[in-house]
């Protein structure tokens, strides 16, 4: 076998901890997907209204051996099989991603395989060119790249240069959050109004249900750096909203003692749920899509990108899905998203990243360490 044809078919293990979902997956050339295990700890969390990371760390340690033994049984492969470890070693929970790259590390230098480590959120733009690639319509570079989630809110600039005959990519920050990222302001405002958690999935259901143009929510103003975004502010507006129409609470009452019930299904909260606060959640999901639609665009006019990719979390939104469709056809602009499997955190995502720096000639050592605050740019 030629030294190409070796890497097209390599394998690597990707292993993913960053935050509260423990994560494996085995890619061959960075393409094919042979397997993909997540163990979510959303069940443990809900009751917190979000990610306590004693607990995620916990969590993880229990998870990350049966996770990996699955993910390498269902790609129907041995240990030995594998070309390279890859492993998460930041941005995220400093004690979440200890246990994967702890493990990342001695699992490598047990098997004896070259160890890579990987950036998050690199992983995140990875999950679009997966399935991109596997589709056949791989995206053009460059590109601007909306990375949101619940921890994250920041446009890249990326680039793409040839390294060793496979393609190394490159990232310039365009801008970012400077307050809440945009699933936390989902989450938070979840709260408020007594959805459960995550706030995101439930909030899209229910804003199907609303008038988005009810309630009017201010586009935040940012001085400086206009490709920054805020959405403290508009978190804030919900909670005037609220304030101001005390009729609400008995409604977000029954919906909180539902949920202390375990009955959280979108039609029973939706039930329990008047108009009015349907116009609300509906409202608050426009206003945020309209700022990450608005300033995304803006990115890409102003670096000439025709290309735009959008991945995260959130990126399982339909409403953005379709705001960014929409007006990336209205532009001339190709959008394109993981997934709703690949939008949230996974290995598989991780994998297909290593893979690019495994060709590149990129090894990690045992220095390599969690990071949690670790820049993609």
């Amino acid at each position: 076998m030629s030294t190409n044809e070796h890497l097209n078919e390599c394998l690597i293990l990707g292993i993913e901890s960053s935050c509260d979902e423990t994560a494996a997956a085995i890619v061959a050339g960075g393409r094919r997907i042979l397997s993909s295990v997540v163990a979510s700890q959303t069940e443990i969390h809900r009751k917190y209204g979000g990610v306590v990371p004693e607990l995620a760390s916990r969590e993880h340690l229990r998870q990350i051996v049966p996770v990996v033994r699955e993910a390498v049984e269902q790609a129907r492969v041995t240990m030995k099989d594998l070309d390279a470890v890859a492993v998460t070693h930041g941005p995220g929970l400093v004690g979440a991603l200890l246990v994967g790259v702890t493990y990342g590390k001695v699992l490598a230098l047990a098997l004896g395989k070259p160890l890579i480590g990987v950036n998050h959120l690199e992983g995140h733009v990875h999950a679009v060119f997966l399935e991109a690639h596997a589709a056949g319509r791989a995206p053009k570079l460059p590109a601007v790249c909306l990375i949101v989630s619940g921890g994250h809110t920041i446009l890249y600039h990326v680039k793409q240069e040839r390294a060793n005959g496979g393609a190394q990519f490159t990232y310039a920050r365009i801008g970012g959050t400077r307050d809440d990222a945009a699933g936390e302001a989902y989450d938070k405002v979840a709260r408020m109004l007594a959805l459960g958690y995550p706030g995101g999935p439930i909030i899209d259901r229910l804003a199907a249900h609303g008038n988005a143009q009810a309630v009017r929510f201010n586009e935040p103003k940012m001085s400086g750096n206009v490709f920054d975004f805020s959405f403290s502010g508009i978190k804030t507006a919900v909670l005037y909203h609220l304030r101001r129409n005390p009729q609400l609470e008995p409604e977000i009452e029954a919906r909180r003692q539902a949920l202390a019930r375990g009955d959280r299904s979108a039609d029973a909260l939706r039930a329990l749920s008047s108009p009015a606060t349907l116009d609300l959640i509906a409202s608050f999901q426009r206003a945020v899509v309209d700022n990450l639609l608005s300033r995304t665009l803006a990115a890409a006019e102003k670096y000439s990108a025709r290309t735009v990719l959008v991945s995260g979390g959130v990126a399982a939104n339909s409403e953005l899905r379709r705001a960014f469709e929409a007006e990336a056809l209205r532009r001339g602009i190709e959008v394109y998203f993981p997934s709703r499997a690949l939008s949230t955190d996974n290995a598989a995502m991780i994998a297909a990243a290593g893979y690019a720096r495994f060709v590149a000639g990129e090894r990690a050592d045992s220095t390599l360490n969690a990071e949690a605050n670790l820049p993609l740019a």
